[in-house]
């Protein structure tokens, strides 16, 4: 049992995150799935990757369907956990392709639990269609017609991979240059003219509720918000670190981490800004910087 733990918890870790886009029902999802091993037939487990991944699966359509009705019920916009990814820890692993991008994973909530599903198993972990009909117990042409369906509702054409760009190190630090400086127009010329901010706090703490759209209106909440913060008491510091595979920001008042700021880049402007500060999606992080 130690054996298969050790070999395909990055895996399954890596298959439930993206389902779920929760890093604590990835863990939870991992460890009940070894824990259910305890009770089956070893016989069973010829094929232990297709037989892991089958149960996690299912575990994770579960909890999608029933998280459902508490994201229609929550306050404000709702975005996946952000996870840092460091050279030594295992979840580093999760995140080494660019279909796992943070943007990928909040474009997935647009699919239903069984798009998503396939989508996953076949764009991110790799399965072929054969495989993943024995998964999902679909037939392989109902399987390339959800994943077909999948990309139809990402925009995504089926002769094209997805693409999410990240912004560099560089890119970053002249981002935040040019708001410490409150160089409106620079902030602008940086921004795409559709560029949306999407927050999320909860409603456990102060987050736009609606997204902000236009580079003008992000531009001023972006001053407006580092204004704030730097005419106050409080200790602001800026973290640069590896996040869901790519360059990202902690912001830490006195100390404590208060938001992860997450970019995507299109055609060399921001096209979207991803600020999570609902500290229930912050535990992780935080764990991981104590380590």
């Amino acid at each position: 049992m130690k054996e298969l733990y050790k070999e395909y918890k990055g895996l399954l870790f890596s298959l439930a995150y993206q389902m779920t886009g929760s890093a604590i029902d990835a863990e939870d999802v991992v460890q009940d799935t070894f824990l259910k091993l305890n009770d089956l037939d070893r016989d069973r487990l010829d094929e232990p990757r297709a037989y892991l991944c089958k149960m996690v699966t299912n575990r994770c359509k579960d909890l999608l369907k029933s998280a459902r009705h508490r994201k229609e019920q929550y306050i404000g916009e709702w975005l996946p956990e952000p996870i840092v990814t460091l050279e030594d820890q295992t979840s580093e692993a999760v995140i080494r392709d660019e279909q796992l991008a943070y943007a990928v994973l909040v474009m997935l909530e647009r699919l239903s639990p069984e798009e998503r599903a396939v989508f996953v198993l076949h764009e991110a972990i790799g399965f072929k269609y054969n495989e993943i009909s024995s998964i999902v117990n679909k037939s392989e042409v109902n399987c390339r017609k959800i994943n077909s369906r999948a990309r139809e509702k990402l925009g995504v054409p089926t002769e094209l991979n997805i693409q999410s760009e990240t912004a560099s190190r560089q890119w970053i630090n002249r981002f935040l240059r040019v708001i410490e400086q409150d160089n409106v127009d620079e902030i602008i010329s940086m921004l795409a003219e559709d560029v949306v901010l999407i927050a999320d706090g909860g409603g456990k703490v102060t987050a736009a509720v609606q997204p902000i759209k236009s580079s003008k209106n992000v531009a001023s909440f972006l001053i407006g918000l580092y204004r704030k913060v730097s005419k106050s008491d409080e200790a602001l510091h800026i973290e640069r670190t590896n996040i869901n595979g790519q360059y990202g920001l902690i912001i830490r008042i006195n100390k404590y981490i208060d938001s992860v700021v997450l970019f995507h880049i299109k055609n060399n402007a921001i096209s979207n800004i991803y600020l999570v500060r609902n500290p229930d999606k912050l535990n992780g992080i935080k764990k991981m910087n104590t380590q």
